[in-house]
């Protein structure tokens, strides 16, 4: 998918109070960034932004913080929290960072995030790419940098081939599954308070199953 460039995002974003800039600095300062020693999660590939900001409402006690590398999105997540801000619900517990996700072990330092969401996140389809997929060995070696000894990941997605291939990744890993479910939305237990995505509610709106696990090392 070609995303298109929008003039003035760059500018945005780099005047915008919601994001954090020079992030390399803040590595294993990020409760200075928060003032406060809440745990921090992470949402990488955040989109617009709709999860992350519906979950640190619900989670005041938890610092959120949330990746997106593509100008344009991240320019609809700011619009977003503007609109928020004007209505007096903005989080203030959360902050977002334009990055590539290849780099998170020189923004966070070692069991620094307790937990990690990928949401719907690029299937990457051609096999070249295959390390390119968020769920790939190479980045739950990533994450593995970063995560608290008790942290775990959460991956949503309707993508059965890319679900499955996450399987395989975990299980050729050192990580664990916790629980997975190839239908979020009829298992009660995994379910029970699910924060839907824009897509997760559109692509289950057209009957598709979403598909859900958690792991940990």
């Amino acid at each position: 998918m070609r995303l298109r460039n929008i003039p003035g995002a760059k500018d945005a974003i780099e005047e915008s109070n919601y994001v954090v800039h020079n992030v390399q600095e803040k590595k294993g300062k990020w409760r200075e960034v928060f003032g406060n020693d809440n745990p921090i999660s992470i949402e990488v590939g955040m989109g617009k932004g709709r999860f992350i900001m519906d979950m640190a409402k619900r989670n005041p006690l938890v610092n959120f913080v949330g990746i997106e590398m593509y100008d344009s999105v991240l320019l609809r997540a700011l619009q977003k929290m503007e609109e928020r801000e004007e209505q007096g619900t903005r989080p203030k517990n959360l902050f977002f960072i334009r990055m590539d996700a290849r780099e998170l072990p020189l923004v966070f330092d070692e069991g620094e995030v307790e937990k990690i969401y990928l949401n719907f996140s690029d299937p990457w389809p051609k096999e070249r790419h295959a390390k390119r997929r968020l769920t790939s060995r190479q980045f739950l070696e990533r994450y593995d940098r970063i995560l608290a000894k008790e942290g775990v990941i959460e991956f949503k997605t309707d993508n059965r081939e890319l679900f499955e291939f996450s399987l395989e990744e975990i299980q050729e890993s050192k990580w664990h599954l916790v629980a997975h479910t190839f239908d979020l939305h009829h298992d009660p237990a995994l379910n029970e308070g699910n924060v839907m995505t824009e897509y997760e509610e559109k692509f289950s709106s057209m009957g598709n199953p979403i598909h859900k696990l958690i792991a940990a090392r």
